[in-house]
């Protein structure tokens, strides 16, 4: 157990009827730091089994709740106003993060590794953990709590899905060497796994059942089980034809994730070019 754990639960289960206090603020404080440093994450793997810390999600509410709004604008033409409990990342040039000009921000209370290169513009919200060597693209959104491990790439316009609530729920989770390619959207706490591959326009929900033309087999999300695409899957955007009724008498069809292939020496090389960007 974290030290922080249980004064975080405490405080977030009983607020204090006198309102919060700057002993209360120094521990949100204290949080916010180790979400920073990586020392606490909203979840964690385990021998390849990942599991929410809820107290770290409900330690975030905690921070929205106790904060107020405040004016953060640079100017009169720039105006920005949010919580002061979460203003955003004060980044050095020790810290080894890319952070290219044009409109990119990032959240304090966000993880960002060494080597990290961020293209404009680009959002990193809070709570979430961005692992070393990673890319986030242009247009790239890495939403609340969502977990990106090292080398990832996040192309242009992909986005990756946030949660808060609830508490319990896992957030999305993209493992370490996956490739998103642009306008891709991971939500609902799916899971994709080490070294797989999304093509262009690929969207994952926990709604959506992913057909694996390899394996043949279907994956979708069971209970509290998240949508997990396996490692190095190559998915592709496609469609399945709709079995009954008047929009079989139609000839509609629904979007559906379709694993094409598992990663080999062609992915590879192309996945090589990569490299050149970071």
């Amino acid at each position: 157990m974290h030290p922080l754990e249980p004064e975080i639960l405490s405080l977030f289960h009983a607020p204090p009827e006198s309102g919060y206090t700057a002993r209360h603020f120094r521990l949100l404080e204290d949080f916010r730091q180790a979400l920073n440093a990586g020392e606490i994450r909203a979840a964690s793997p385990e021998n390849g089994v990942w599991s929410v810390n809820a107290w770290v999600k409900a330690g975030i509410l905690l921070g929205f709740r106790m904060g107020t709004l405040q004016d953060f604008s640079i100017n009169g033409n720039f105006r920005f106003y949010d919580k002061d409990t979460f203003p955003l990342k004060k980044l050095c040039l020790d810290d080894g993060v890319r952070v290219v000009p044009g409109g990119s921000s990032i959240r304090d209370g966000a993880h960002v590794g060494k080597n990290v290169t961020c293209m404009p513009p680009m959002y990193i919200n809070i709570g979430a953990f961005v692992d070393d060597g990673t890319m986030v693209d242009s247009h790239a959104l890495v939403g609340s709590c969502a977990q990106v491990g090292k080398r990832v790439h996040l192309s242009a316009g992909s986005q990756i899905g946030g949660v808060l609530e609830p508490v319990g729920a896992l957030p999305v989770i993209v493992e370490d060497d996956v490739l998103v390619g642009g306008n891709c959207g991971i939500y609902e706490g799916a899971l994709v796994r080490e070294a797989a591959v999304l093509g262009a326009g690929t969207i994952l929900t926990g709604a959506t059942p992913v057909y694996d033309l390899v394996e043949q087999r279907i994956y979708r999300r069971e209970g509290e089980r998240p949508l997990e695409i396996p490692p190095r899957a190559v998915v592709v955007p496609g469609a399945r034809t709709i079995a009954r009724g008047w929009g079989r008498e139609q000839g509609l069809s629904v979007y559906t994730p379709v694993i094409v292939k598992y990663r080999d020496s062609k992915t590879e090389s192309s996945i090589r070019l990569e490299d050149l960007l970071r």
